[in-house]
């Protein structure tokens, strides 16, 4: 596992983009119709999430 060090306006700098992110993908994947394109799309959601999670954990 990597650890990455950061100060506390970079956790939070870091947070809110991934909240932007994460509501983006989301509403990219309910409106896309390939299959395998959306597969990949909720692949990167549950990474991201797990990051934020991780980050959130730390405050």
């Amino acid at each position: 596992m990597t650890q990455l060090e950061l100060t506390e306006q970079q956790q939070q700098v870091l947070g809110e983009v991934l909240e932007i992110t994460l509501s983006d993908l989301s509403m990219e994947i309910s409106h896309t119709d390939q299959k395998d394109y959306r597969d990949r799309l909720k692949q990167r959601r549950e990474a991201l999430t797990a990051v934020r999670d991780a980050l959130k954990q730390r405050h």
